[in-house]
């Protein structure tokens, strides 16, 4: 585990706790705001959580930056400092929709970047509480107990394909590539519950386009410490910095290398 894992657990879960399960289920709708469109929505439990993460991490790793979703959303600026120093990347609600709609799943994520590369990922789950951890070259945990991916077992592959915003052609040739090759699972619509899932035996692929940072930092570093594999679809590695889209994401290098060749060719 990460040495700040004790100091960033607590915080979290705090926050969680106090911020956003206090206002889940009770939000007004003023509370609510679109920003890009009706799918891409900012609470006021969303940008309270940020605050008080910041906060308490730059207090945690003194000389430290944030990066954080709502703060990009104000000032883009800010996500060309991701590379940079020793930076934690804040996702203050992952699956907001699901969080304002009053359903589950949502988290809470972190990373810790150190001149671009990630150190250290947290994905709390503040309804059932469970955290999962993991620090570069020193395993995968799920509530303190290590843990390997494992795929599903399923006599095909159990695929969360978020074809939702791939171009229509690549969506058309996926689709048609998939059936009768894997099994279509419901989408989550937070990628703080996909990775567990991937890890969990829950689901063996999953297929995402849009690639922003606090979406799949922590979860990334966590599922290849759990033996797992993402990568862009390319192959080519997932690194904080790059306006790219496109990942595919694996129980096991494996299972990564057969969707890469039976989705994409």
């Amino acid at each position: 585990m990460h040495p700040l894992h004790a100091a960033v657990d607590g915080l979290m879960r705090k926050v969680g706790r106090d911020v956003v399960m206090r206002r889940f289920g009770a939000l007004a709708p003023a509370e609510i705001e679109e920003k890009a469109g009706p799918d891409d929505l900012v609470t006021v439990a969303d940008r309270e959580s940020e605050a008080r993460l910041a906060e308490g991490l730059l207090r945690i790793l003194p000389g430290s930056h944030v990066v954080g979703e709502e703060g990009v959303a104000a000032d883009a600026g800010l996500l060309g400092q991701i590379t940079s120093g020793r930076c934690w990347v804040i996702d203050p609600i992952d699956g907001t929709a699901n969080f304002a709609a009053g359903r589950h799943p949502f988290a809470l994520m972190v990373a810790l970047l150190e001149e671009g590369e990630t150190v250290a990922g947290w994905i709390l789950d503040p309804a059932t509480r469970r955290m999962c951890h993991a620090a570069q070259g020193g395993g995968a945990y799920i509530d303190n107990h290590r843990v390997t991916a494992r795929a599903s077992g399923a006599p095909r592959p159990l695929a969360a394909l978020a074809t939702r915003y791939l171009p229509e052609a690549v969506r058309a040739d996926v689709v048609a590539r998939a059936e009768g090759r894997y099994q279509p699972v419901d989408i989550p619509h937070c990628a703080g519950e996909q990775y567990p899932r991937l890890i969990l035996g829950a689901n063996d692929i999953a297929l995402f386009w849009r690639a922003m940072p606090w979406d799949h930092l922590p979860g990334a570093l966590i599922l290849g410490e759990a033996g797992g594999r993402i990568a862009r679809l390319d192959g080519a590695a997932y690194r904080a910095g790059e306006d790219r889209t496109g990942l595919l994401a694996a129980a096991s290098p494996a299972l990564w290398d057969a969707a890469a060749r039976d989705l994409f060719g």
